[in-house]
C-alpha cells in the first residue's frame, strides 16, 4: 500500500517515554522531554495531506460499498466548508449529528478547516440529552441528515450534509495554532450535567503515539482500521477515525444499529479490516457467541480491564494478543499495552505512552508507589484546554502539575494496574454513564420524590443502570413507565434496566444521596441472584 503525503505539515514531535524501544517505532517521535509542535497546526490539514487517489474511507453503509479517496473526501470537506462560511465564524460551535460515514468525517474536517469548533453528538441521544449539550455549547447549526433533523427538532438549525453540492473553489485552511480550540466533546456527566472538554488542534497529534502502539505500530502494509464504537465519542473519533486519516490508513465506516457478532464478522471481511478497536462489551458478546475472526493483525480495547480469561480467549479467537489502553475524554490515550514490544500483563492497562507522563499520586499530588490517584502531567498534547465555561471545575480537575483522572491505580513492575473509579460513573456495555443526569431526568416525573442511581454488577455489560426510587404519596407510576420516561428523554442505553421502590434513601446530613451505600446494596442483590 502506497502512502504518500502531498505536503506533510511540520506537526511531528518529541516525547518523553518510559520505553525507549517503543519510542523508536512511533512515527514522528524522538527522545526528549517535551512535545514539539509547530506554530501553526490545523487538524484538517493533518488528515487530508495525502495523494488524491489514495483510499481514505471504505464506506460500507450502502448496498454498494464505496471507497472514498482523499481527493473525494477533500471535495466534500470544501463543499461543507464553503456552506459553513456563510453563517459560521472562527470559534463558533457547530454540531455533528451523523453516524459512521464519509460525510461524518468530512463534517468535522470542514469545521476544523475554517477554524470553528465541532461538537460531536450521538444519534441515540433523545431530546433532553441533546438539549443539554447543544444549549451548553451554544450550538446554532448542526451538520446532520434527515433522521438527525427529526431528533434535533427546534434545538438548532439542521444542515443536510449530503445535499450540499461539491462543485466550487477550494477553501483555504485557517491558520490555527496548536492551542486554538477545535473540538468540544462532552463527558458522561458523572457529577451534575455533562461537562464539555474543550480540545485544541494538538489533540490529534497527542493521540497518534498511543493509537500506533496499541495496534503494534500502526501503519504496516495492508493495515485498515475499524471500530463498532460510534464516532460521536472520543474513542471512535480520535482512537480510530482521525488517526487513521492522519497516518494515511484506510478507515472503515459501518453503521451498526445493533452490534451482533455475525454483523461484526461481515464488516471485518467486507472491509478488509486488519486493526480493530473493540469496547470490552463487544469482546464479551463475541466470546459468548464463540465468534472467531480471521485476518486481524491487531486488536485494541479500552474502557475497563479485561482480565486473564478474556486475554487468553482473544489469543485463541483472533490469533493476536489484545492490547488494552487507557484514557478519558479530558486526556486520552496515555497508557497502553503493546504486545510487539513487551509482554501484556493481565489485570494491568499497560505502560505510559511515549509523550505522556503518567503517575499515581497521593492526596498532596506527589508520586507514590502505593495505591493512589492516576494522574497525567500538564503538557500532554491530548490534554484538554479546559472545561467549557466551567473555570472552577477546570481548576478542581488539577492537583498542582497533575490532571487527576478520577481513577485509582497502582504500579506493578512498570505496569499500571487499574483499581477502580473514584467517582460514581457507571460503565455499561462500553458506555460511561453519569448517574446525575438520569437522576435529574427521573426527578422531573410527577410521581418521583427522590432517586439514587448507581451501577449494579452485570456479567455481560460490566454494570447495568439501577435506580432506587422513593415515590411521592399516592404515586402510581410503575417501573416500566419510569424506564420509558427516561428512554424518551436521554440516550436509549442509559435508562435504568432495574428500578426498586424504597421508602427512604441513605442521605448525608446535607441531603445528598449516599451512592456508596446504594452500590453495596446493588452488589448484594447481584450476589443473591447469581
Amino acid at each position: 500500500m502506497s502512502r504518500n503525503r502531498v505536503s506533510a505539515p511540520a506537526q511531528r514531535n518529541s516525547a518523553q517515554t518510559s520505553d525507549e524501544r517503543a519510542t523508536q517505532h512511533i512515527p514522528g517521535l524522538s527522545a526528549g522531554t517535551n512535545w514539539v509542535l509547530p506554530e501553526r497546526l490545523n487538524m484538517a490539514r493533518q488528515c487530508l495531506s495525502w495523494e488524491a487517489d489514495q483510499i481514505a474511507i471504505r464506506d460500507l453503509n450502502s448496498a454498494t460499498p464505496e471507497n472514498v479517496t482523499f481527493g473525494q473526501l477533500s471535495g466534500r470537506v470544501d463543499a461543507i466548508a464553503r456552506r459553513l462560511l456563510r453563517d459560521v465564524a472562527p470559534g463558533d460551535r457547530v454540531g455533528v449529528l451523523l453516524n459512521q460515514s464519509a460525510w461524518c468525517a468530512a463534517a468535522h474536517l470542514a469545521i476544523w478547516k475554517i477554524g470553528a469548533i465541532s461538537v460531536p453528538l450521538f444519534k441515540l441521544f433523545k431530546h433532553d440529552a441533546l438539549q443539554s449539550r447543544v444549549g451548553d455549547a451554544g450550538v446554532e447549526l448542526v451538520l446532520t441528515d434527515p433522521q438527525g433533523a427529526v431528533l434535533l427538532g427546534d434545538l438548532a438549525q439542521p444542515l443536510m450534509v449530503d445535499q450540499i453540492g461539491e462543485d466550487g473553489a477550494d477553501v483555504s485552511y485557517a491558520e490555527t495554532r496548536p492551542d486554538d480550540p477545535a473540538v468540544l466533546i462532552y463527558t458522561s456527566g458523572t457529577t451534575g450535567t455533562p461537562k464539555g472538554a474543550l480540545h485544541g488542534h494538538r489533540v490529534l497529534t497527542g493521540h497518534l503515539p498511543g493509537v500506533s502502539i496499541s495496534h503494534n505500530h500502526l501503519g504496516q502494509d495492508g493495515d485498515c482500521l475499524w471500530t463498532p464504537a460510534d464516532w460521536a465519542w472520543i474513542g471512535g473519533l480520535f482512537d480510530v477515525l482521525m488517526p487513521g486519516l492522519a497516518l494515511g490508513i484506510p478507515v472503515v465506516a459501518a453503521r451498526l444499529d445493533k452490534f451482533t457478532p455475525e454483523r461484526c464478522a461481515e464488516v471485518i471481511a467486507q472491509g478488509g479490516v486488519r486493526n480493530v478497536f473493540f469496547p470490552p462489551t463487544a469482546l464479551r458478546m463475541l466470546k459468548a457467541a464463540e465468534q472467531g475472526l480471521d485476518g486481524l493483525r491487531s486488536v485494541a480495547s479500552g474502557g475497563e480491564p479485561l482480565g486473564a480469561e478474556m486475554l487468553a480467549w482473544g489469543e485463541q479467537a483472533f490469533g493476536v494478543t489484545i492490547n488494552e489502553f487507557y484514557g478519558q475524554t479530558e486526556c486520552n490515550m496515555t497508557v497502553s499495552s503493546c504486545s510487539a514490544d513487551f509482554p501484556v500483563q493481565p489485570g494491568c492497562i499497560g505502560k505510559p505512552v511515549p509523550g505522556h507522563t503518567v503517575q499515581v499520586v497521593d492526596e498532596g499530588g506527589l508520586p507514590t508507589r502505593e495505591e493512589g490517584d492516576v494522574a497525567v502531567r500538564r503538557g500532554s498534547a491530548s490534554m484538554m484546554l479546559r472545561y467549557w465555561n466551567r473555570p472552577q471545575e477546570t481548576a478542581l480537575k488539577y492537583r498542582g502539575d497533575w490532571l487527576i483522572t478520577g481513577d485509582r491505580g497502582v504500579w506493578e513492575g512498570g505496569y499500571l494496574r487499574f483499581i477502580g473509579r473514584d467517582d460514581d460513573v457507571i460503565t455499561s456495555a462500553g458506555y460511561r454513564i453519569g448517574p446525575a443526569e438520569i437522576e435529574d431526568c427521573l426527578m422531573t416525573h410527577p410521581d418521583v420524590a427522590t432517586v439514587g442511581v448507581v451501577g449494579k454488577p452485570d456479567p455481560l455489560r460490566t454494570e447495568i443502570v439501577k435506580a432506587y426510587v422513593v415515590p411521592k404519596p399516592g404515586a402510581r407510576a410503575t417501573a416500566k413507565e419510569l424506564q420509558t420516561y427516561v428512554k424518551d428523554r436521554l440516550a436509549s442505553y442509559s435508562y435504568p434496566r432495574e428500578i426498586t421502590f424504597l421508602d427512604t434513601l441513605p442521605m448525608t446530613v446535607t441531603g445528598k444521596v449516599i451512592r456508596k451505600e446504594l452500590k453495596r446494596r446493588a452488589a448484594a442483590e447481584q450476589e443473591a441472584q447469581s
